[in-house]
């Protein structure tokens, strides 16, 4: 406007009547209002808005103007002259993360038209926007880039790659949901345990939830050679499991079963799932090892259940989810006191909470609570991580490694335990050490809802051995993929001792405005424990990049 006013005037309002006011009637949207310079509109399937916006953002590609369009699916409430609600204000926020000229979708939208309209996606990872309590997940749709449909890529590893997504819930009850859910993450846990075995990550595979994927394209995605997919309805006293795998580049089924059994029977399922897959893909050594390793974690149904309601709460990574869990965890050991996966919880949730600076009482029930799982179930990968995670700060170090070492070397498809593994490296002033654990992390779980503090540690691992370039690459792929303040500081700092004022300027703003108040003091302070020479650098490259002291 201030370079030509009369022009952009002209510009936008042959964009209403050539562009966006056609395209949004041929896709039967309702304009609900125009703004200075936007628009504000509504349809009753989300699939039209999406295609809408696609196509309008072609026909606006002739335009000297550039538009940002951002689409949600939510509630709204209509008084006749507007509409309102957390659905609108999400929409409005996604539109402010989008790229001139791109499109940003919500996790909800993503999740119901990633299968029906072909064009690639990318995921952005969780946003936290303004006015929205919970963050929000964020998928940009790449304009003009080919779509990535089957054709599966080269799988990640020499070993069997197996992906195991949630088994479907046919109950018709949400309520139902733990038992496909834990009846997945229990198989993941005990192939995970089979060296010869490589494992997709539990976080990976169930942002498929809900969905019905194109299983060739979930192996693509994934980099694995087969999938697992099933599904569970339970009625009264009974329940019908069907599972079946499948063959990721062809989609052929290598082998189903439908089991109709007594709920009570469930763990005698899971061993006898489990079993049959191993015997399909290794069945000499693999199944040797499985039998050398599997555990029998509880025969209580109660805890069991108990503690997958607890997970489910915990990945949602919200205070209220951590407290929750810690409660559905604690009554999974009122039900069964030996159940070492709910101590093991249990102290997570502690560690979670350590995050929101944990005090001394809480650190000292964590710690029981870790110690606790580790003595009742030495083989519980999980038991190893909660007791990494819950160490005072002078036996975060050596000892925190050791518990990692252990879990992977219970579980060495744990993408968790290997990032934890690369971090505390990290601290430990091993950096170069660290990179192999967190780039397996990164393999083992590519799609990870909370993949951003991989990214953020691999960054600054590469920061402290002075590999600039790759801390700034792999910082920005950890903020697109919603990390917190701390994925700014290697990027800005890295930014700095290249001295690329401009970018390094760039980075410092985006830092004070992700930490508010922020100074290289603070930064001295407040970082996890690192080696003196290791913060000297950093806190030089932060001052170079005009970080204040």
């Amino acid at each position: 406007m201030e370079a030509d006013t009369d022009g952009t005037v002209a510009a936008w309002q042959a964009a209403r009547q050539d562009v966006i006011k056609p395209q949004i009637e041929a896709d039967s949207g309702k304009i609900v209002k125009l703004t200075g310079d936007g628009f504000l509109v509504e349809f009753s399937a989300v699939q039209d808005a999406v295609n809408c916006a696609i196509a309008m953002q072609g026909g606006l590609s002739a335009s000297s103007l550039e538009f940002r369009m951002g689409i949600n699916l939510g509630d709204i409430v209509d008084d006749g002259e507007d509409i309102h609600g957390e659905g609108v204000n999400v929409a409005a926020r996604l539109e402010g993360l989008a790229e001139p000229g791109g499109i940003c979708i919500s996790g909800e939208t993503h999740a119901l038209v990633r299968n029906r309209i072909d064009v690639p996606f990318e995921d952005l990872g969780e946003h936290t926007v303004k006015h929205v309590t919970h963050p929000v997940r964020v998928y940009a749709i790449r304009l003009g880039a080919e779509s990535a449909k089957p054709d599966i890529r080269t799988p990640l590893s020499d070993k069997p790659s197996i992906a195991v997504l949630p088994f479907d819930n046919l109950s018709g009850d949400a309520d139902q949901d733990f038992i496909g859910d834990g009846l997945a993450e229990d198989i993941i846990t005990s192939l995970s345990r089979i060296r010869t075995f490589f494992v997709i990550a539990r976080n990976s595979t169930f942002q498929y939830k809900g969905t019905s994927p194109d299983l060739r394209q979930v192996a693509s995605e994934l980099g694995v050679r087969y999938v697992l997919e099933g599904s569970v309805r339970k009625a009264g006293e009974r329940i019908r499991i069907t599972a079946q795998l499948i063959e990721g580049a062809s989609a052929n089924h290598i082998w189903a079963e439908r089991y109709d059994r007594k709920f009570e029977d469930l763990f005698v399922l899971q061993d006898e799932i489990t079993g049959t897959i191993v015997a399909q893909l290794e069945p000499e050594l693999g199944r040797a090892e499985y039998e050398r390793v599997k555990t029998e974690p509880t025969h209580n149904l109660d805890a069991w259940e108990l503690f997958h309601r607890g997970i489910s709460h915990i990945f949602r990574r919200t205070k209220e989810d951590v407290l929750e869990a810690r409660r559905l965890f604690e009554h999974a050991i009122e039900r069964d006191p030996k159940f070492s996966s709910a101590h093991a919880g249990k102290a997570w949730t502690y560690a979670q909470d350590a995050i929101l600076d944990l005090t001394d009482a809480d650190r000292e029930t964590a710690l029981r609570a870790a110690e606790t799982a580790v003595s009742l179930d030495d083989k519980d990968h999980f038991a190893h991580i909660a007791m990494g995670q819950a160490l005072p700060p002078e036996r975060q170090n050596d000892d925190a490694i050791a518990a990692y070492r252990e879990a992977i070397r219970i579980n060495p498809s744990c993408a968790l335990a290997h990032s934890l593994l690369g971090m505390s490296l990290t601290r430990s002033g091993r950096a170069e050490e660290s990179i192999p654990h967190m780039e397996e992390a990164i393999q083992l779980s590519p799609a990870d809802p909370g993949i951003g503090p991989f990214y953020a540690r691999l960054s600054a691992a590469r920061f402290f051995l002075g590999q600039y370039e790759q801390a700034i690459e792999k910082g920005r792929t950890g903020i697109r993929k919603g990390v917190p303040w701390p994925g700014y500081v290697y990027m800005t700092g890295a930014l700095g001792h290249l001295g690329r004022a401009e970018e390094a300027r760039r980075a410092r703003e985006d830092l004070e405005k992700a930490r508010p108040g922020i100074t290289s003091d603070f930064v001295r302070t407040h970082l996890p424990s690192v080696p003196e020479d290791y913060l000297r650098l950093l806190v030089d490259g932060l001052r170079k990049a005009g970080l204040t002291e």
